[in-house]
């Protein structure tokens, strides 16, 4: 069902938004258009598009037919005016501040974010003379603060990684529009079946389409929706930088995405019910997820979510050897990085993500040795309650 009564429901986006325009096929899956170039049939032809009297490719860093079905997709179902692929999640976010920001500029970011972001800040944009400032997540108030003359972006991922904090965008857009700041959502957490961030006031809304708009953890991708303006300079920011996707992974990304919907119902249940079970568990310290009234952003979550994820985070009361025990242990979620396929994904922040960082800097961050993220896959609630509180009693 759709929140809007014009407007088609979720699956069926999923299923048919931007594929009805495939030239020269009459296949109902697009095809892989598996080519690096483009042939113009006369020079009057290539001045026509030159001259942008016609619509089509011309080479493969530019556009590519399987790419186009994917952007008319994903812009359906963000609600969004157009869309952009890019090679990599990280790829789309390194882009949009390439493009986006000036040299010399400000960006604004929170503290709870991939790790990578901030290392990107910190690293790269300080040879272009932008200076970065990290925020705590949700808190408008400490973001109005931050805005100084020369901001240009307000970026923030909603909900976060890894304790899923979820940002009141609608408040984000009204104070930094007022000070002329672009606000960018991250919304791989969320996806547009649980959070569409552009009708909220965001300006832009990128993905880690490797997550769950891909969806069954065999493809590399990312994407950016938003204005026609906002979507032009990110396009053509790829083209300069080559952050481009391949035919094959916007295949397998355009056919992940027709089960979005199908799939985030599962995980959202999935998820809040592994959230209640491991609360409820003694071994477990604290669990973060915004389907729960103990979390810190539930209310803003209730508000402007309709499901929650599948994304749990959880501390056990356990040291690192313990920890590494139950994870050990645990039989259906495989231990690895990423997170939104069909198979559940289990993973310590400390090990996986942070094993090169001092203690001071993990803690700075609230990784703790005994901190687990899990990402609920689609296997049945039932085997993977089981599971984990099979894993919780023998890891002892």
């Amino acid at each position: 069902m759709s929140d809007d009564p014009g407007r088609p429901g979720d699956s069926t986006r999923a299923v048919h938004a931007g594929e009805r325009a495939q030239p020269q096929s009459d296949a109902v899956t697009t095809p892989i258009y598996q080519t690096s170039t483009y042939w113009f049939r006369d020079s009057a032809e290539l001045r026509a598009y030159q001259e942008g009297r016609i619509e089509r490719d011309e080479y493969g860093r530019y556009g590519n037919p399987t790419w186009r079905a994917v952007e008319r997709k994903l812009a359906d179902l963000e609600g969004a005016d157009d869309a952009v692929l890019f090679a990599s999640g990280m790829c789309a976010a390194t882009t949009t501040f390439l493009a986006l920001l000036p040299r010399g500029g400000h960006l604004i970011v929170t503290s709870d974010c991939y790790r990578r972001t901030r290392q990107f800040c910190r690293e790269y944009l300080v040879k272009l003379d932008v200076e970065t400032t990290v925020i705590e997540p949700a808190s408008v108030e400490k973001l109005e603060a931050a805005i100084r003359p020369g901001t240009s972006l307000f970026f923030t991922e909603s909900p976060t990684n890894p304790f899923l904090r979820v940002i009141d965008v609608p408040e984000a857009a009204r104070v930094c529009h007022e000070r002329g700041v672009r606000v960018v959502i991250d919304g791989t957490f969320a996806t547009p079946v649980n959070h569409r961030a552009l009708g909220d006031g965001a300006d832009l809304v990128l993905h880690s389409a490797t997550k769950y708009l891909g969806g069954h953890n065999d493809l590399l991708a990312g994407a950016a929706a938003g204005g026609h303006e906002i979507i032009e300079e990110l396009r053509k920011a790829v083209g300069i930088l080559g952050g481009c996707t391949d035919a094959n992974s916007a295949y397998l990304l355009l056919r992940g995405m027709k089960t979005l919907a199908l799939r985030m119902a599962r995980h959202n249940e999935t998820a809040l019910r592994v959230a209640r079970r491991l609360e409820a568990h003694p071994r477990v310290r604290r669990v973060w997820y915004p389907g729960l009234a103990s979390h810190p952003d539930h209310a803003t979550a209730r508000r402007l979510m309709r499901g929650f994820g599948g994304v749990v985070s959880f501390e056990l009361d356990a040291d690192l050897e313990a920890t590494m025990r139950f994870v050990d242990r645990c039989r259906l979620p495989y231990i690895a990085p990423s997170l939104g396929g069909v198979e559940s994904l289990i993973e310590m922040p400390v090990v996986m993500s942070y094993w090169d960082q001092p203690r001071e800097e993990r803690l700075r961050f609230g990784i703790t040795d005994s901190l687990v993220r899990l990402s609920c896959g689609i296997e049945d609630g039932d085997d993977l309650v089981a599971d984990l509180e099979h894993a919780l009693e023998e890891a002892r």
